[in-house]
């Protein structure tokens, strides 16, 4: 499997369905209550459910997505050159849902655009884009938070929290700000900052964050690993516990996003390195159901395979 990368989005540097099975979580499974629903867009359009990115519409501006939770949502789409678009999901809505945009000339919204195309193969031109954006619309969040994350991913933690301060100044509540905000804090080495900071922005999101979920499951994961190469064994356990319970937030509020392939491993390691074999195999298997096509089904079949075998192998 491979390692978790850094990206200019955190939840793919950190970053499940809610039927998970009784073994998983701990709860008497329920039979899920999923629906399916096809954006119909811009070509290369960029997809958020309630924040959470699904990737890009293909050539003829489709996106399929098979694992929209019961509820309501909030559905958003961007394409390049179009003013963004936020429009309700309703509880009821599956099937097609066509997004039209329309065509904009806001020089502060492409200058975002173009920050957001460079984040991914020039930091320095994200970061110059984000700033004419800036001061171009000085009062634009969006444009701080997505500062701060280049400037973060640049270890420029500094600057980056200084952009952080000015999106929270001008969006009061801005729960994925917080969420950046203890990410550069645990970059820091700062912990009990981060800790507050990441369950500052799952309060202002009102229990929804799978982001700052997914931080606090990375900054657990490793005290566990700190404390058991010290063989504090009874604060390697605790921290591990504490670890798998918020990235299994993290992986229910994501619903098979692209991005919880990346919980999935943190997680599976966790659960493998406790011994809980049972969990792991339960969790991998899950990640084949949802994910059958990928890269990594190949390397989580043999996971099982070689759980499995551990299992019989070790006495009763």
């Amino acid at each position: 499997m491979t390692k978790p990368s850094s990206h200019g989005v955190f939840i793919v540097a950190f970053l499940l369905l809610t039927s998970l099975s009784e073994l998983v979580y701990g709860q008497a499974a329920k039979p899920a209550t999923f629906r399916a629903i096809t954006i119909v867009t811009e070509p290369s359009a960029s997809v958020w459910i309630d924040g959470v990115g699904w990737g890009k519409t293909d050539k003829a501006g489709r996106m399929e997505i098979k694992t929209v939770s019961a509820g309501a949502h909030s559905l958003r789409v961007r394409a390049n050159g179009f003013k963004e678009k936020t429009v309700p999901l309703t509880a009821l809505q599956k099937g097609e849902i066509s997004i039209a945009l329309v065509k904009t000339t806001d020089e502060a919204e492409l200058a975002f655009q173009e920050g957001e195309r460079m984040a991914f193969s020039d930091r320095e031109k994200a970061v110059e884009a984000y700033q004419k954006a800036i001061k171009l619309r000085p009062n634009y969040p969006d444009a701080y938070l997505a500062l701060a994350r280049v400037q973060t991913e640049m270890q420029d933690t500094e600057d980056a929290l200084e952009s952080i301060l000015a999106a929270r100044k001008l969006r009061p509540g801005f729960a994925e700000a917080a969420a950046v905000e203890g990410r550069i804090h645990k970059e820091n080495g700062e912990e009990a900052k981060a800790i507050a900071a990441f369950k500052r922005a799952i309060a202002e999101g009102k229990g929804f964050q799978p982001e700052a979920y997914a931080g606090l499951g990375l900054l657990y994961k490793e005290k566990a690993e700190g404390a058991g190469a010290s063989g504090d064994f009874e604060a390697e356990d605790a921290n591990f516990a504490e670890a798998a319970k918020n990235l299994k937030m993290s992986l229910r509020q994501l619903s098979g996003a692209p991005d919880t392939v990346v919980i999935y491993q943190l997680l599976g390691l966790i659960y493998e390195r406790e011994k809980k074999y049972a969990e792991a195999i339960a969790l991998y298997e899950e990640f084949l159901r949802i994910f059958p096509n990928s890269s990594e089904a190949t390397a989580v079949r043999s996971f099982i395979t070689q759980i499995k075998k551990n299992m019989a192998d070790t006495p009763n």
